[in-house]
């Protein structure tokens, strides 16, 4: 009789093992394949490379980007990544400065940069706007695309080089929205952990 409940108690636990197995080896599969939907349809990780977008981003930062599917009225200040093959393979990472239908002049001469008319104000730049890449001025953005230009704006190559011109917003790729990890400080070659959080 004995025996007979001991080898009871040992199916059962077997299959109570089996059964906790099998819930574990279920939750780590909805869980890497949640993970795998998320960051093929909602958000990507992607990292910055150059300078072009100091002193807003470092060389080496990583971005979470919000895919264009979800996210396609892109407004001035929003900083996008974006792939343009002809004009460079890697994506890059710029700020809009101007929607479809603005006019954008750019005085070389002072480094001012006015859209409709207005002089903008632009905290977020590392010096004035004194580079030309050949892009004439003044400019109308065109219907279904954004001017876009870096934050170094003088060591940034972007919508006033001919070659990339206004930007046809199916070359976005998305909008950053989180620094979710730093890269080394051009300087200080240390990580600044406090810059992590949402990109403005």
């Amino acid at each position: 009789m004995r025996e007979n409940e001991q080898d009871t108690k040992s199916e059962q636990s077997k299959e109570d093992t089996g059964r906790d197995l099998y819930e574990w080896v279920q939750a780590l599969v909805c869980s890497v394949l949640a993970v795998v939907l998320l960051f093929t349809f909602v958000i990507r990780l992607i990292g910055v490379d150059g300078h072009s977008m100091v002193p807003t981003l470092q060389d080496g930062d990583r971005l979470l980007v919000l895919n264009s599917m979800l996210y396609d009225d892109y407004q001035y200040g929003d900083v996008v990544v974006l792939r343009k093959d002809a004009f460079l393979e890697e994506p890059i990472v710029k700020r809009v400065i101007a929607t479809a239908g603005q006019l954008v002049e750019i005085d070389f001469e002072n480094g001012s940069v006015r859209v409709d008319g207005k002089l903008l104000d632009e905290p977020y730049i590392n010096e004035l706007t004194f580079l030309d890449e050949g892009t004439e001025f003044p400019l109308t953005v065109p219907e279904g695309c954004i001017f876009v230009m870096g934050d170094n704006r003088n060591h940034s190559s972007d919508s006033r080089d001919s070659r990339l011109g206004t930007v046809d917003t199916r070359y976005v790729i998305g909008k950053a929205v989180v620094l979710a990890f730093p890269g080394k400080d051009e300087t200080t070659q240390e990580r600044e952990f406090s810059r992590i959080g949402w990109i403005g």
